[in-house]
């Protein structure tokens, strides 16, 4: 198994992206942040690393998406409870955020997700497990 995770999310505006994600209450490792990329810390061990785009190039040969007008991967986030869910909801849209899905209730899940100021989309989800059906 993995230790960690690192996700690579190109950005824009790095000063914009980092209060973007303060205000949801998360913060950045300083010794792994500077004006070409930052480290965001999502939790134990869950990090993203956010690149300006020219840096972020620097690591593909392939063209990088614009995830306003395409998706090429979907984050999804779990918290604690549904209100919890909704309030991260509310903090992304406060800082700018846009709920590109309605929320969704499957009984033992809910989810709803907000695009950041770059067009990401974050999936935050509740699950109770025990009562997720046997086979999905």
């Amino acid at each position: 198994m993995f230790r960690q995770i690192f996700v690579n999310l190109p950005i824009r505006d790095m000063a914009r992206s980092q209060a973007f994600f303060k205000a949801l209450g998360l913060s950045f490792n300083p010794r792994f942040t500077n004006e070409q990329g930052a480290c965001l810390e999502i939790g134990e061990n869950f990090y993203a690393m956010l690149l300006v785009e020219p840096f972020f190039q620097g690591f593909t040969k392939k063209p990088v998406s614009n995830a306003h007008q395409s998706t090429e991967v979907l984050l999804a986030l779990s918290v604690d409870s549904r209100a919890e869910v909704e309030e991260v909801i509310r903090k992304a849209v406060a800082a700018g955020a846009t709920t590109p899905v309605e929320p969704k209730d499957y009984g033992f899940m809910y989810q709803h997700g907000f695009a950041d100021l770059d067009g990401h989309q974050w999936e935050v989800f509740w699950m109770d497990e025990a009562a997720a059906p046997e086979q999905m």
